[in-house]
C-alpha cells in the first residue's frame, strides 16, 4: 500500500501487487515496486544509499518495520499476499 501523493506519482489507485523473486524483504518489494514504476525511485529510498528517507516509515502485520535491516524476510503473511506491506507518510511537528 502507498501513500496517496506516491499513488498518484505512480498513476496507481489502490494496492499495487507485486511478483517478487527470492525471499520477500523490504530491499526485494522496493526494488520491485520502483522497477515497476520507475517514477517512484528515490522517493521511498535514497538514489545513492538506498536507505529509507525521512518521514517515510514501513508497517505490516501492525508492527513498525521502519528500522528493521532492509533484507529481513517480511512476515510470511506478507510474503504470501494475505496481509499488505504500507508505506507511509510519517507526519511530524506540533
Amino acid at each position: 500500500m502507498l501513500p496517496a501523493h506516491l499513488r498518484n506519482l505512480a498513476s496507481t489507485e489502490g494496492e499495487v501487487e507485486l511478483q517478487i523473486q527470492g525471499e520477500a524483504t523490504q530491499r526485494s518489494v522496493l526494488d520491485a515496486l520502483e522497477a515497476r514504476y520507475p517514477m517512484l525511485r528515490g522517493t521511498i529510498r535514497d538514489h545513492d544509499t538506498q536507505r529509507r528517507r525521512p518521514f517515510v516509515r514501513f508497517f505490516a502485520c501492525e508492527r513498525d518495520l521502519s528500522h528493521e535491516p532492509p533484507d529481513t524476510p517480511l512476515p510470511e503473511p506478507v510474503a504470501t499476499g494475505a496481509e499488505p506491506f504500507m508505506v507511509v507518510g510519517a507526519m511530524a511537528g506540533g
